[in-house]
């Protein structure tokens, strides 16, 4: 017998929004919609309607889909008459319910295999999420979004797949006309600023004048909002850049060839002369250090502009103290 009863279950209201659409798509067609389903909030939903639904006979369909958005509450509230219909649900009725948590340990829980299916969401691991993304622009707007443009929406963007999933809608209007979302895309609508700013406050920073990389750092924060939270990625981004330069620079790579194979567009001579005044060690030493602070912003231990802003003045410090030395 086929499904009769679907649990979506995961905290990410992104995933899960986006594997509730994909359901309802796989149940029903487009234009059985207006009378085969009934969608509705959690909250607002009573057990007598939701039933009512299920066991009426389906008219211009061969089923009849009730989907109870953010069921959590409604869960709750009805939980015996719920155990009631699992063990006996609708032969041409489907219920449908999202959730942000799904406790195995419930009678509940251990019903469901029997006449439906728990689909448990968890979003992708931070190094899963640029093919994630790939797939998920391919499938929802049948455009391709390349794979380093995924990489640099991640550094720039976060980790929300909310928040990545909106960038890319807004990418996608962007590049319209466009056969291949790239990363001067994500860079000319997401990231210009905020590289701006990093490469700023990193450029002050190895030449080793803190109060000029702090006050750029601080502007970078006046100008866009939303740096606070994105300012690690921005960072991030750069200093990788920084670190793929050196190592295919120590390989006697030619400088025009290393500027177009990573996109350097920008301060392109800058960017040399700021790769003249850092080792490959020193700037491995960096990205660590934008790892472990990244971990604790995450983890609540800090904020980043505190935390950047004092890597900017030990770093520009050490600079200073190396210049100084090295004029002596």
């Amino acid at each position: 017998m086929a499904d009769r009863i679907y649990v979506i279950a995961g905290k990410d209201e992104s995933l899960v929004g986006a594997r509730y659409q994909e359901l309802l798509d796989e149940l029903l067609d487009p234009q059985q919609r207006m009378t085969a389903l009934l969608a509705v909030d959690g909250d607002e939903a009573t057990i007598s309607d939701v039933l009512d639904e299920l066991r009426t006979a389906p008219f211009l369909a061969d089923k009849r889909v009730v989907a109870v958005r953010s069921a959590d509450g409604f869960i709750s509230r009805y939980r015996a008459i719920l155990e009631k219909y699992f063990d006996k649900p609708a032969p041409t009725g489907i219920l449908v319910m999202t959730v942000s948590g799904w406790d195995a340990r419930t009678r509940l829980a251990k019903m469901l295999p029997k006449g439906g299916t728990l689909i448990a969401l968890t979003p992708p691991a931070r190094w899963k999420l640029p093919d994630h993304l790939v797939r998920y622009t391919a499938d929802r707007h049948k455009v391709r979004l390349n794979r380093d443009a995924a990489e640099m929406l991640v550094e720039l963007a976060g980790e929300g797949l909310a928040q990545l999933y909106n960038e890319i809608e807004k990418l996608v209007l962007f590049a319209r006309g466009e056969k291949v979302i790239r990363a001067d895309h994500v860079e000319a609508l997401i990231g210009h600023h905020r590289i701006y700013g990093a490469f700023e406050a990193i450029d002050a920073m190895v030449s080793g004048n803190a109060a000029q990389a702090v006050a750029r750092l601080r502007n970078m924060f006046a100008e866009d909002r939303s740096a606070e939270y994105r300012v690690v990625g921005a960072f991030a981004f750069h200093v990788r850049r920084m670190f793929q330069a050196k190592a295919l620079l120590a390989k006697r790579t030619n400088p025009a060839d290393v500027a177009k194979r990573l996109g350097i567009k920008y301060g392109r001579d800058r960017f040399f002369a700021q790769l003249q005044r850092m080792s490959l060690a020193q700037i491995a030493v960096v990205l660590e250090e934008l790892a472990a602070i990244d971990y604790a912003t995450k983890t609540g231990q800090t904020r980043a502009p505190v935390a950047i802003e004092q890597l900017v003045l030990r770093l520009a410090g050490a600079a200073g103290l190396a210049r100084t030395a090295n004029r002596a």
